[in-house]
């Protein structure tokens, strides 16, 4: 049995405690919180700083760890792209070996669960140790030619086939992006997804070609497209933001999970979630700056009672995999984001989203969500840059 207390403690579900000693289990498992008074001090461990459930990562491309540094930053979207398609090769045992130690990164910053996205089953070894949650996101995309969603799907379904489900960890076939999925490929993902029941995720408005390929079918996407042979005769321009024609071809039974976001509106947040109740927004703040230099308008969600959740992507497009430099790099562009929000939107926001809140997310009995100390806190309360988090449990 471990006893801790702390300054404070942060069960996200409700409102943060003090003079509270949380109790677990040896598997770290909440057995209660209880006032202070009601133990000896000496069975408890005092700690400077807040306690806090575990991390929970929405969004990461695990699979491009051996990238790092290899993508030059501040290009934009496109030639991001361009650079992954033609850098991403590299030997298998430098692939696992990458992914191995972001795994390990990410474990010691005290992430406990991980939406990752995956074209490959280069991640799959890492994930059988069941070290943490996974949701597996096998991404698809056929550049929007109809004729290729047939086997686009195909060879997914064959990916998603390789993928051993360890440790309550989910997978599912989703989506990559408006402007790369016919409404074909859409249509063969919806009939698969019917069946399981569990998140699906989508890139969103990530970039200022996007929404003009979609606005006026006009803008950088169509010279990109252009140099791999692939021809957008057929592509009709809705005269909406890309979110929309999303929107129109995926299931609102689902949860969703919109990733990114750094153009979306608050018209477009209140279209999404007017269009179903189980909407969720990831925003990976260092790598909207790396590729982009550019940040979502926070506003426009915390007004909206957006669902928000916090993603690293990968290390072609961050410097690092920690949740708690997103947490920094959003309070110190836009500080009127309060602390708790941030604490919020990067643990049971992010459970609820990947369909993991039963045993993560927030400090329950019950569950088993990882502890962390986070020290350093402003005299405010808000989060500065010399903020660091421990992983207890």
């Amino acid at each position: 049995m471990h006893k801790y207390t702390a300054d404070k403690i942060c069960p996200v579900s409700s409102e943060p405690l003090v003079n509270t000693v949380i109790i677990l289990d040896d598997a770290g498992k909440i057995l209660a919180l209880e006032p202070m008074d009601q133990h000896d001090p000496a069975s408890v461990a005092r700690l400077n700083g807040v306690l806090t459930p575990g991390f929970v990562n929405t969004h990461c491309h695990l699979e491009l760890s051996h990238m790092k540094g290899k993508v030059d930053t501040g290009t934009g979207l496109i030639p991001f792209i361009t650079g992954v398609v033609t850098k991403r090769n590299a030997e298998a045992a430098e692939i696992a070996e990458a992914i191995k130690n972001a795994e390990q990164e990410m474990l010691d910053g005290g992430i406990v669960a991980l939406g990752d996205i995956s074209n490959a089953p280069d991640t799959f070894a890492v994930k059988s140790k069941g070290r943490m949650r996974y949701h597996t996101i096998l991404e698809l995309f056929d550049f929007l030619q109809d004729a290729g969603a047939e086997k686009t799907f195909s060879d997914g379904l064959k990916v998603f086939e390789q993928l051993n489900h360890a440790h309550g960890s989910t997978a599912t076939l989703v989506p990559h992006a408006p402007y790369s999925v016919s409404k074909t490929l859409f249509q063969k993902i919806n009939a698969f997804n019917a069946y399981s029941g569990i998140t699906v995720s989508i890139h969103n408005q990530e970039t200022p070609p996007e929404q003009e390929l979609f606005l006026e079918k006009k803008g950088g996407f169509l010279d990109f497209y252009g140099k791999f042979g692939i021809s957008l005769d057929a592509f009709e321009a809705n005269g909406k933001p890309s979110i929309y024609y999303a929107l129109e071809q995926m299931n609102p039974a689902l949860r969703t999970l919109f990733v990114h976001n750094t153009l979306t509106t608050r018209q477009d947040i209140e279209a999404a979630q007017a269009w179903s109740d189980f909407v969720y927004w990831a925003t990976c703040p260092n790598a909207n700056l790396y590729i982009e230099n550019r940040l979502p308008d926070y506003t426009a969600f915390l007004s909206t009672g957006a669902r928000v959740t916090i993603g690293t992507d990968s290390l072609t497009s961050n410097w690092q995999l920690s949740i708690l430099e997103e947490m920094k790099t959003i309070a110190r562009y836009q500080s009127y984001v309060p602390f708790e929000t941030l604490l919020r939107w990067a643990t049971l926001n992010g459970a609820e989203a990947l369909g993991f809140s039963d045993t993560l997310g927030s400090l329950e009995p019950g569950k088993t969500p990882g502890i962390l100390l986070i020290q350093g806190l402003q005299p405010d309360g808000k989060l500065g840059e010399k903020a660091t988090v421990q992983r207890l449990i």
